[in-house]
């Protein structure tokens, strides 16, 4: 059995986001069922809309930074109950039986790969998944979070489902605390909140970006302070001393000049994807001090619901703009000059049915 769910959706690569109505499968077992409050706007959103990465599948309703409250739960549920508010991240399903998925790092399984929150194949109804620009959900219990924030920042913590495991992640494997001394590549959705989560994890924390101009948005954010990339001089003052660095551009750029500020045994790792490779770093500035670059994708759901409990506990949300349903294409042309602070939020009390 199934229910009708509403959103919009990108028909192809080259036509713009419409009204889609479409069919949800009704709760099972082990089901949650959804009705969306807010969704944020990731990058990720507009690459696979407008065909830009391959292999998307039409039509796509995109989203995976979704809040909402329960409306319905299958009788297996157990963690949670209608009226709960919960979230949805990136993805929705995996193997569950692979040595990633076993010790919690869903993202990286191994055997069918995780199932997108859009773009996935749908295990229940066929096809594949449509995503959190609509107004209701059904997600497997073990894939929903439990939001424990204040109702009024509720629209602010949707890009913590994408944005803030994004950059948490990486942060807490390479054991980013005090003492340390973290670079953020790009003040953009991703890096503000690198910025917010690295300084509450006790960091003496750097933004690097081309613009001068977001120095005190940088500070304002919990950032020491800005460093002007294309400064080499003040590139030079910092040469050595950095212990680990979070680049989130996603803009194919020399890693080279930021390797050079790793102390040695540093690492720096890549969460921006670019849609052009990097240039191939200079094998002298790795080993001669032992520097890393390495790359991190989203976290596993315990690890999700371990940054949404440190956010809630930190005060962090993201800053946002919020955006009516019908206003997407605008907001993603914005997004792709970077004319946002930092985030855009669907409001799906926006949507027109």
């Amino acid at each position: 059995m199934t229910t009708t769910a509403h959103g919009y959706a990108a028909p192809s690569a080259d036509a713009p986001l419409a009204p889609f109505t479409f069919a949800r499968r009704d709760c099972q077992p082990d089901d949650v069922a959804i009705d969306i409050l807010f969704c944020g706007v990731c990058h990720s959103d507009l690459h696979t809309a407008r065909g830009e990465w391959g292999g998307t599948l039409y039509p796509c309703v995109p989203g995976h930074e979704i809040v909402g409250r329960v409306s319905a739960v299958g009788g297996d549920v157990t963690n949670f109950a209608v009226g709960d508010v919960v979230g949805v991240g990136c993805m929705v399903d995996s193997c569950g039986q692979c040595a990633s998925c076993r010790e919690g790092e869903e993202q990286y399984c191994e055997t069918t790969g995780f199932v997108g929150t859009y773009n996935g194949p749908d295990p229940v109804l066929g096809g594949h998944t449509f995503g959190g620009y609509s107004d209701r959900i059904v997600v497997k219990e073990g894939f929903v979070l439990r939001i424990g924030h204040d109702a009024q920042d509720l629209a602010a913590v949707a890009p913590l489902l994408c944005a803030g495991i994004t950059t948490y992640s990486p942060l807490k494997h390479w054991k980013v605390g005090p003492g340390h001394k973290v670079g953020i590549v790009g003040l953009g959705g991703l890096g503000h909140m690198g910025v917010k989560i690295a300084a509450a994890m006790g960091a003496e924390v750097y933004v690097f970006s081309t613009s001068p101009g977001k120095r005190d948005d940088a500070k304002r954010l919990g950032a020491t302070d800005l460093i002007v990339s294309k400064d080499e001089e003040a590139m030079a003052a910092h040469t050595g001393t950095f212990d680990f660095i979070l680049n989130t551009v996603a803009a194919s750029h020399s890693l080279d000049p930021l390797l050079m500020l790793l102390k040695r045994d540093g690492t720096m790792t890549l969460v921006g994807v670019p849609e052009e490779p990097h240039p191939s770093p200079s094998v002298g500035a790795l080993v001669f001090k032992r520097r890393a670059i390495a790359g991190s994708l989203i976290g596993g759901i315990a690890e999700t619901q371990e940054m949404l409990d440190f956010c809630r506990d930190h005060g962090l949300t993201a800053d946002i703009e919020l955006l009516a349903m019908k206003d997407i294409e605008q907001g993603y042309d914005r997004m792709q000059k970077s004319d946002v602070k930092y985030r855009f939020v669907i409001d799906m009390a926006t949507l027109d049915k």
